[in-house]
């Protein structure tokens, strides 16, 4: 082999090492490869894939069988509490599951009652309509209390049915088959494309801000927890620019006016003093976040359900 050929050899075999090299700390150090997987639903128009237990950017997020990201549940779980909510509960791929502020109140209930647990029911943009829609067919689990978190947008954000699943980037139905390929398609492209002017500027939270109609969502866990005698906490996330304000937008009125009306119990971001160093952007928050509502919800629950 001349000398031409030898150097085409090292290269090539040096490339193929520094591929391989990328690809693993890609996947066992980020997590790149290994995503969390989403599933279409006829009733809640999508859901996290049950028992997953992936672990993105060194965090672990972890979904049971019934999709909640929670532990699986267990004969033991005798006191239960069920939060509902969005992405903001839901803490997303960038919390880790002990951050959460379920899990946290979960370990603090536990520590006097070992069959206690606050059950994290959420998806990415969900609204009280698709978590109604959940609760409408699992049931409650013989739930001692249901929370309801939301935010302002939540009014009149009211379930499309748009295919989203396998369409939308943040909701994927498989693995790519190459951890690089991921980092190219979902991070890399997106930027490039958009620094040059050329992305897709759908609306990244999948929100459906333009609705008319208040979300029916509120009313189904009105009437749900007052017929099968549940309190019923709703919990208003203030977001950024509500906090700069230090008051609700239009839409949060709304929610706080529905409440009101019908009186159920609601706690809020301003109430709870959420600042500017709990968000992590304009609407979703940080550990920091996560523990702040932990410490409000702890009490709450501790206050109202008796697991004796």
């Amino acid at each position: 082999m001349n000398r031409s050929g030898t150097r085409a050899v090292v290269i090539f075999l040096f490339i193929g090492i520094l591929f391989i090299v990328v690809e693993i700390v890609l996947r066992n150090v980020w997590g790149f490869g290994e995503m969390l997987l989403f599933q279409e639903d006829r009733d809640f128009e999508y859901i996290a894939k049950p028992n997953q237990h992936v672990v993105r950017f060194g965090n672990d997020n972890i979904y049971n069988e019934y999709s909640m990201r929670s532990l699986p549940l267990t004969e033991q779980d005798k006191c239960i509490v069920l939060g509902f909510g969005d992405s903001v509960l839901n803490g997303g791929t960038l919390t880790d599951q002990d951050s959460l502020a379920t899990t946290i109140v979960e370990k603090s209930l536990r520590e006097s009652y070992s069959g206690a647990r606050f059950l994290n029911v959420s998806a990415a943009s969900w609204g009280p309509d698709n978590c109604a829609a959940y609760l409408n067919r699992y049931g409650s689990f013989n739930a001692k209390m249901i929370l309801l978190f939301v935010s302002s947008h939540d009014a009149y954000d009211n379930m499309t049915h748009e295919k989203t699943v396998g369409v939308h980037k943040s909701y994927p139905e498989k693995q790519y088959p190459l951890a690089l390929l991921e980092l190219m398609s979902r991070y890399v492209m997106p930027r490039i494309m958009n620094a040059i002017g050329s992305g897709d500027n759908a609306n990244e939270l999948m929100i459906n801000k333009d609705g008319t109609e208040f979300n029916p969502g509120f009313e189904f866990f009105k009437t749900y927890s007052e017929a099968n005698n549940i309190p019923l906490l709703v919990c208003l996330h203030a977001e950024r620019k509500e906090v700069e304000q230090g008051k609700f937008n239009s839409k949060g009125e709304a929610i706080l006016s529905f409440c009101a009306k019908n009186n159920i119990k609601v706690i809020t971001g301003i109430d709870v003093a959420e600042k500017l160093s709990d968000f992590r952007d304009d609407i979703h928050i940080n550990e920091t976040g996560q523990r702040r509502w932990a410490k409000v919800l702890s009490k709450e629950i501790e206050d109202i359900v008796s697991c004796q």
